[in-house]
């Protein structure tokens, strides 16, 4: 079984889901083990074989391709949702950065490594949603767009769950003035997502107290952030930030996944 966590919002009859950990897959040396990302230098086939593991520990009698399918995203850091009504071709994903179905037995999965995955549901109506919320996507509304991509399909606020899974810290989320300035250029309000670094003019940015903020004046009152942080939890994540400052060649990407049965 591939390691994952997982929230009680999330558990019901009618849904699996699951945010994978690095562990438990086929990949070796920076991308060991359970790298999923295709947009890496890892081998092809370690990748396809890994996403074939985690759609198996997602659904144990996914043995049929035909049935079982894990649907992904070319991800651009963007606030576009598209919404999925049959799989779509693995060689030819579109552009954006979530993705909303009412389809039974097809896995929503978003990657990451360092920037947080959004998982929905909304058991009673039939609707799941998955998001890649990195800080572009989150500022420009990508939260937001997934839910009204779900509203447009039958779900309903008060019965929605969202859950942000394991991303990067506050503490090792360090960021120049510039950035800073994109967030209070929108509102200054915006400043109390950001304390001072240690390092002079650089700031600590407070993603997930961002995204939590951002589910909450969307009215979403069934809300879970998971304690985990990427870059410091080396055993369980990969991490775009840790890789950058070793000056290592590339990196793995973990994947967050949610499927309707």
């Amino acid at each position: 079984m591939t390691p994952k966590f997982t929230s009680s919002l999330l558990r019901g009859p009618t849904i699996r889901h699951g945010f994978f950990s690095r562990k438990g897959g086929c990949s070796t040396g920076i991308y060991a083990s359970a790298n999923c990302g295709p947009g890496s230098d890892d081998q092809p086939e370690n990748v396809r074989n890994n996403r074939r593991a985690i759609l198996t520990d997602l659904s144990p009698d996914a043995h049929s391709p035909n049935v079982h399918r894990l649907c992904g995203l070319y991800q651009t850091h963007s606030n576009r949702v598209h919404y999925l009504a049959s799989p779509w071709d693995e060689d030819s994903l579109p552009r954006g950065d979530a993705l909303v179905t009412r389809q039974k037995n097809i896995a929503l999965g978003i990657l990451t490594a360092d920037c947080a995955p959004v998982l929905f549901a909304d058991p009673s109506n039939g609707v799941i949603g998955a998001a890649h919320a990195g800080w572009k996507g989150a500022l420009t509304g990508i939260v937001e767009n997934t839910l009204q991509m779900m509203y447009q399909h039958g779900a309903e606020l008060n019965q929605i769950s969202a859950v942000v899974g394991p991303c990067i810290s506050q503490g090792n989320y360090e960021v120049g003035p510039e950035f800073r300035k994109k967030f209070t250029d929108q509102t200054q309000a915006h400043r109390k997502y950001f304390i001072n670094s240690p390092r002079q003019d650089h700031y600590l940015f407070d993603l997930k107290g961002f995204l939590r903020d951002r589910l909450e004046t969307a009215g979403l009152k069934n809300m879970a952030i998971l304690d985990h942080d990427t870059y410091n939890d080396e055993e369980h994540f990969f991490s775009y930030r840790r890789t950058t400052h070793r000056g290592e060649k590339d990196y793995g990407r973990q994947i967050s996944t949610i499927m309707l049965l």
